[in-house]
């Protein structure tokens, strides 16, 4: 059981490979490629009522998960995070992608707190985090930040740490600024500047634009683009979903352009020489359907970093 697999902080070479492994089994069972959505809804079904009170079902799910919300203020930021599980256990940071937030990672929490220390901070300007308006979103600052949030959390070390999309690209970047600390690696998804890519959204982020939700209905569309087999989400819950998507679009534009500003800032050549510094296990997991970051991309992951 996943309660064997890492005895100590200090895990040996197979005890990584178990972490990664145990994490890829929870992982393979979502069928969401881009933005994950909570599963709890899926099973919404007719006689639903008109109204819901979205966010006291994601606060029971979070008490489901074994989760507790906190705050934690860290400079300019004032951090608003889920946590579970025992602290004298492995610890696990997950960091959730673009127009995303903490609660995309609920379900694999659930199965995840049992047995590890459990972190999910909702990033700077998403999900309830509170930055100042002129804070600076770009990808490096971002993770300077999460690392003042680590250490004001006290979970710097012998970190475990898994990224989807966006939170995949920070925490390869907090990877290779602190391989010591990171004790494994998981990439799910992850953007990049990459020599493989072949889709508009990775040439060129501004697309990614595209995948804004801001008006009633778009939400549709960009499940079709973002997942192969779109699950089930009662109406009444894909429309609260849509208006917390449409209330943070702006702040989501301005998280696009930083995206764009790193692809000005990286070529892939300079990105991998950056992925070369990173020491820790690395376990990839893409869909090979995905519409956003080709799946050739875990190849050249595969082929770059030291220990995939």
């Amino acid at each position: 059981m996943p309660s064997l697999l890492l005895g100590t902080l200090c895990m040996s070479e197979l005890a990584h490979k178990k972490i990664l492994h145990f994490l890829n089994s929870i992982l393979l069972s979502l069928t969401a490629i881009g933005v994950l959505f909570l599963g709890s809804h899926n099973n919404a079904a007719a006689g639903t009522p008109e109204y819901v009170d979205y966010l006291k079902i994601v606060q029971e799910e979070r008490a489901w998960a074994g989760l507790t919300s906190k705050t934690l203020r860290v400079g300019d930021v004032i951090w608003s995070y889920s946590e579970g599980g025992s602290k004298d256990k492995p610890t696990v940071l997950l960091i959730h992608g673009l127009a995303s937030s903490r609660d995309t990672w609920n379900d694999i929490a659930q199965s995840l707190t049992p047995y590890y220390h459990v972190i999910i901070p909702d990033l700077p300007s998403a999900g309830s985090t509170q930055v100042p308006a002129n804070f600076d979103l770009s990808v490096p600052n971002v993770t300077e930040q999460l690392r003042r949030f680590i250490e004001a959390a006290h979970i710097q070390d012998n970190l475990n740490i898994a990224g989807h999309s966006l939170g995949g690209t920070i925490a390869m970047f907090y990877a290779s600024q602190y391989p010591f600390d990171t004790k494994s690696l998981f990439l799910m998804s992850t953007g990049g500047i990459f020599k493989s890519t072949n889709t508009n959204y990775l040439r060129n982020p501004i697309y990614l634009k595209q995948l804004l939700i801001t008006q009633k209905g778009d939400l549709d569309f960009v499940m079709k683009k973002v997942m192969f087999n779109p699950p089930f989400t009662a109406r009444v819950i894909k429309d609260e979903q849509e208006k917390l998507f449409i209330a943070k679009s702006q702040d989501t534009a301005k998280i696009i352009n930083q995206i764009d500003a790193l692809n000005r800032l990286y070529t892939p050549s300079t990105f991998t020489t950056m992925l070369k510094n990173i020491e820790a296990p690395t376990m990839i997991l893409w869909g090979e359907q995905d519409q956003i970051v080709n799946a050739d991309v875990a190849n050249e992951l595969k082929s770059v970093l030291k220990r995939p």
